[in-house]
């Protein structure tokens, strides 16, 4: 059945959440503030190993870096494009719809968990190759895969941060979804080097995520979104 890999990741998000509500109903203030900056920790670390496994590269005992041409030009690129469509706004005025229809204006951390989580669990190649696999031969393993690790991190920041983050799964349905729909004509421009790029600063706009969470700052991670789309192309365009 096509689709149902983001189905999966999406009831699974969903089953996360829930169950974080629980966990973290028990849970102090003092305990979720020390959840938040153990969270932050743990995806500073998951973006620098990802980003350390495309920069760097071993050949003959020697350490070498690559693409940091391709990754300075598509971030700077990136966040001016998504300064001027102004993303981060966009995603934290829908985030503040969601709490108003969902009947949660008082939970002053329910935009803050929606757009965190939400980046956490978009942001990634295993989304992009996972709906195209759905797509075209109705393989859901990569995306149920995806969905236990997503489940994971949901439960964990719904836990710390509240209801806002178990709405993460609205836009991994439509992300994930749109791609699956679209699988046939995307399957020929999915290549190793443009994943490869996508997963380079994919990992370090999650890195940024994580500083936010860890030390209270204000990267507009959601400005850097384009920059995805300009390090995609960068393989196409630069051979």
């Amino acid at each position: 059945m096509v689709g149902f890999g983001t189905m999966i990741n999406v009831a699974a998000i969903v089953a996360g959440g829930c169950a974080g509500l629980v966990f973290g109903g028990q849970l102090t203030e003092r305990c979720q503030e020390t959840l938040i900056k153990t969270i932050g920790a743990a995806v500073v670390f998951v973006g620098v190993g990802g980003t350390l496994q495309q920069m760097l590269h071993i050949e003959d005992g020697t350490i070498t870096m690559t693409g940091t041409m391709m990754m300075i030009i598509s971030l700077a690129i990136g966040a001016l494009l998504g300064e001027w469509f102004d993303l981060d706004r966009r995603m934290d005025e829908f985030g503040r719809w969601l709490r108003t229809r969902t009947g949660n204006e008082k939970d002053t951390l329910f935009v803050d968990g929606f757009v965190i989580a939400s980046l956490t669990v978009c942001i990634g190649a295993m989304a992009v190759v996972g709906s195209i696999e759905d797509g075209i031969h109705g393989n859901y393993s990569i995306l149920a895969a995806k969905a236990v690790l997503d489940m994971i991190i949901v439960m964990t920041m719904t836990a710390a941060m509240g209801k806002g983050c178990i709405f993460s799964a609205i836009p991994v349905g439509i992300f994930q979804g749109t791609i699956t729909l679209l699988a046939g004509a995307l399957s020929p421009i999915i290549t190793d080097a443009a994943m490869s790029n996508l997963s380079y600063v994919g990992n370090i706009m999650i890195f940024l995520v994580g500083v936010n969470l860890l030390f209270d700052q204000k990267v507009r991670v959601a400005n850097l979104l384009p920059a995805l789309l300009i390090a995609y192309s960068w393989s196409f365009i630069v051979k």
